[in-house]
């Protein structure tokens, strides 16, 4: 009876230490100059996202920028309940005839017909203190995408500790509604981590980073000396959701 209770016991620190966490793709398109993207969004819209749908991963994003930055970007954001699943969806795409039917016009469009000039891929796993994706309000017209750079890996693995210890709780009290956040396990910036932030408009987004900054909390931590040098980078995009984005 001993070594069964101590085989389940063993058994069960083995599955809770080897749990996945959520995996996000995030594509960046970047467009060519004077180049009409319809192509692309026939296939986010008709093709992809609905097979992505049929697989039971949801919520997929789709967003490009505030204003009128060039060269223009088309972002998709893919939350997948753990790296397994993210091989496994594509083996899946393949495999789907109705998408492959859908998906006709673009994946035997000539070359020349691409909108985009590339397409860049960053893999992002979710953190402890934010393990899933939370879809935000359906009145979110303003996203904020924030990427944090550190020097080194025990850098952005301290500038992590400190949202799982403190800053996610006063996003809270803020009013800075999380959709992801992870550290990157592959792409661009590394290493670094990744998050987005969903707003009404503009306004709601400057004041609460107004309190944000302004908050005791935030005050106290920054000042530690365990999260110094913890990040030396902050890359932001503002961006709004495109008329096909389930986010």
């Amino acid at each position: 009876m001993i070594r069964i209770l101590i085989s389940i016991l063993f058994l069960a620190h083995f599955i809770t230490a080897n749990a996945q966490d959520e995996v996000y793709e995030f594509r960046t398109y970047e467009l060519g100059f004077f180049t009409p993207a319809d192509i692309l969004h026939n296939y986010f819209e008709q093709a992809l996202i609905p097979a992505l749908n049929r697989q039971g991963i949801n919520n997929v994003g789709a967003f490009e920028e505030v204003g009128e930055a060039l060269p223009k970007k088309i972002y998709l954001l893919v939350a997948y309940p753990n790296l397994q699943a993210y091989g496994t969806s594509l083996d899946g795409l393949a495999a789907d005839m109705q998408y492959q039917k859908d998906a006709e016009p673009y994946l035997k469009a000539a070359p020349g017909a691409m909108p985009y000039k590339d397409i860049t891929v960053n893999l992002i796993r979710s953190a402890t203190g934010f393990p899933k994706l939370v879809k935000p309000s359906d009145d979110s017209e303003f996203f904020e995408l924030r990427i944090y750079e550190s020097h080194n890996e025990d850098a952005l693995s301290r500038k992590v500790k400190m949202f799982n210890d403190s800053e996610f709780e006063i996003f809270k009290e803020v009013g800075l509604p999380t959709v992801f956040f992870g550290s990157n396990i592959a792409g661009e910036k590394m290493p670094c981590l990744s998050y987005l932030l969903a707003f009404k408009n503009k306004a709601e987004h400057g004041a609460a980073w107004t309190r944000f900054i302004a908050h005791p909390e935030w005050k106290r931590i920054v000042q530690l000396e365990e999260y110094a040098d913890a990040m030396n980078e902050i890359i932001r995009v503002f961006l709004k959701p495109l008329s096909y984005s389930q986010l």
